[in-house]
């Protein structure tokens, strides 16, 4: 099980992993609705080092990419979630919009990032050939994207194959969702 680190230490531990002889991969996202795109994405990260960090976009630092109504769940219920993964060692939350002062300060070994950026379009790219860090691009899974799935939660949800429950007008439809999603775990059913 992973673990989340404060921000002011990661540094100094990523060195002492380093000097130890291990190899650090980072990542960084905003994982709010976690699905099966993102754990593939960071068990293909995870492959790249001895030990994988998530930088993990704050409250803050959601809401100033992604609008007022995001993120869905907070930034202390990604970072567990994201710890409960045997692919994921560390989360490190941040605040800014980019990781760019993060990457910078703890300079991993690996850094990934999906396979919409190169590196010519990678706004860390500069930081990365300063510190000498390896970049990987991981393609996506087509069509699973939280904003896909969010849109998908707006407009109807699928239960079964044969049954759809209708949207609900203004923002019930989370509710309902949210309904769904314990009925499901009390019911230990998997969609």
């Amino acid at each position: 099980m992973g673990q989340i680190l404060r921000r002011e230490n990661i540094a100094d531990f990523v060195r002492n992993l380093q000097k130890s002889g291990k190899t650090v991969v980072a990542t960084n996202g905003c994982f709010d609705i976690l699905h099966v795109g993102h754990v593939r994405y960071l068990q293909q990260t995870k492959s790249y080092a001895d030990y994988s960090i998530v930088l993990l976009n704050s409250d803050k630092s959601v809401r100033s990419i992604k609008g007022p109504q995001r993120p869905i769940n907070n930034e202390n219920d990604r970072a567990e979630i994201l710890c409960a993964l045997s692919c994921v060692d560390y989360v490190v939350m941040f605040d800014e919009n980019s990781p760019r002062d993060l990457l910078d300060e703890i300079k991993p070994d690996v850094y990934t990032k999906g396979a919409d950026y190169t590196i010519e379009t990678l706004p860390e790219a500069d930081i990365m050939k300063k510190n000498n860090t390896r970049v990987e691009f991981i393609t996506f899974v087509e069509g699973k994207s939280t904003t896909g799935t969010i849109e998908k939660m707006k407009n109807n949800v699928i239960v079964s194959e044969s049954e759809t429950i209708q949207p609900l007008e203004s923002d019930k439809w989370c509710h309902k969702v949210m309904f769904i999603f314990f009925l499901i775990k009390e019911t230990e059913l998997y969609i």
